[in-house]
């Protein structure tokens, strides 16, 4: 079994000292001087999370490892710092917020809400330069790399922009901090988070009715007495991909209360399928925060690299300490997963198990859009929940990539979008979205399942 040394502090000061493993999908950065410059940078800012806020996290995912909760995440493929609008973020926050009054409401048990956000701004790529019309240029690494538009000076690679996405993740995470907390989640707001499509919407209407459920039983509450103040405001975590070790490292802090270090750039960060190489840079990274933490698996993982994987990342086997994101295709995941969940069960070593019902579901439309359908998201998820029903397992929750707006994306879901309308708004940076019809729809779905679980 891979063994990890643990990162070694310098006497005095929060820096720690990383050992030089290999480390893929990392930014070729053109300026050393500059991204030096940045990192102190980086390095010198407050935390945009706290520890005891990830402890809290690591407490209630350990809740959904034994089956009393749902975790629920939910967000952008890649933030922009075009999107970091006090209306997308809203838009962003209730979709996810309304799915989980959907899986809480009809299933009876509590959600624990993620969003991809405040952070997701790097992402992995196929190929490290992009070819269009016989010109070459750096691939689009994400808005905290670089930008989207396909000319020599916007792709260039500019350290400068990971300082952008630290300050846009901070005011992401204050409004959502605010939203939250100050009364926009209080669950007499059900019925306000709807009223803009739900006369058009066949997962509105059922939404609609859902709310009005929920404000007679508030209302009944209410008259014997009881308001309790959880059902004001909700917690709410930021999560994304660890891709950028420059980035993450600078962020890590070492903990006052504990003397451990914590990546204060996210609640729960999470190792992606390209980077999880037991030997690599990205699983020693993570095996070293005390933050949640998450890996996604792939359809060609074997159960001894998973089980392997886990024993490294979770040594001390705390419940809700990591989760294993599992995103496999809806054609394959009946098949490929039993195995690594026979492993790793067998083990002992507690794990959430997490269905990212898109990644594996990708096709190129006859439009040229990357697409995924709904209906094979669906079966994924279906896929995901039967295998675990046959075990006799736990499946703890669903990772979805989404968007609080009507975008065209995703071909299916009651509204029927076909490829053909595709291009009517398709405004992702990378990856296609579920619409929030869809997202809430797809709640209503995975409310079903774990009804019969």
């Amino acid at each position: 079994m891979a063994e990890v040394d643990p990162p070694r502090t310098l006497v005095g000061m929060s820096s720690i000292i990383w050992p030089d493993l290999p480390a893929r999908q990392q930014p070729v950065w053109p300026d050393q001087d500059a991204l030096d410059l940045v990192l102190a940078d980086l390095r010198s800012q407050p935390p945009l999370v706290f520890a005891g806020e990830c402890d809290t996290l690591t407490e209630q995912l350990g809740e959904a490892a034994l089956g009393n909760a749902f975790v629920l995440t939910g967000g952008d493929c890649a933030e922009t710092f075009a999107a970091n609008t006090a209306d997308s973020i809203r838009a962003r926050l209730k979709t996810v917020l309304q799915m989980s009054i959907v899986l809480t409401y009809a299933a009876s048990l509590p959600v624990v809400k993620m969003g991809r956000v405040a952070g997701q701004y790097f992402k992995p790529r196929s190929k490290p330069t992009e070819v269009r019309d016989g010109i070459e240029l750096p691939s689009y690494l994400g808005d905290a790399v670089n930008d989207i538009a396909f000319d020599p000076q916007s792709r260039r690679p500019d350290p400068a922009r990971m300082l952008r996405a630290y300050h846009a993740s901070g005011a992401a995470l204050n409004l959502i901090r605010a939203f939250t907390q100050g009364g926009y989640a209080d669950l007499r707001q059900v019925h306000a988070w709807n009223q803009d499509f739900v006369r058009e919407s066949t997962a509105g209407q059922l939404y609609d009715r859902l709310a009005t459920d929920i404000d007679r039983a508030l209302s009944f509450m209410q008259a014997c007495g009881a308001d309790p103040e959880e059902f004001k405001r909700v917690e709410f975590y930021a999560a994304h991909e660890a891709l950028s070790l420059d980035y993450e490292r600078a962020l890590t802090r070492i903990d006052s209360r504990t003397g451990l270090p914590y990546d204060v750039s996210g609640h729960f960060l999470w190792v992606g399928e390209r980077t999880r190489q037991l030997d690599g840079a990205h699983m020693h990274f993570a095996s070293t925060i005390r933050n949640p933490i998450g890996m996604k698996v792939g359809p060609t993982a074997s159960p001894e690299e998973i089980l392997e994987a886990v024993e490294v990342l979770n040594p001390d086997r705390v419940p809700g300490r990591l989760s294993l994101i599992v995103r496999m295709g809806a054609g394959k995941v009946r098949e490929a997963l039993p195995a690594i969940v026979q492993k790793v069960e067998a083990s002992g070593n507690p794990v959430v198990w997490v269905c990212d019902p898109m990644h594996g579901n990708t096709f190129e439309a006859s439009s040229g859009h990357k697409t995924r359908s709904f209906d094979d998201v669906i079966g994924e998820v279906e896929g995901f929940f039967e295998v675990h029903r046959a075990l006799g397992t736990i499946p703890g929750g669903i990772h979805i990539e989404l968007t609080g707006d009507d975008v065209t994306e995703c071909v299916g879901g009651s509204g029927g979008l076909a490829e053909d309308g595709l291009g009517e708004r398709y405004e992702t940076a990378c990856d296609p979205r579920l619409n929030r019809e869809q997202s809430l729809e797809l709640a209503f779905l995975v409310a079903d399942m774990l009804l019969k679980r």
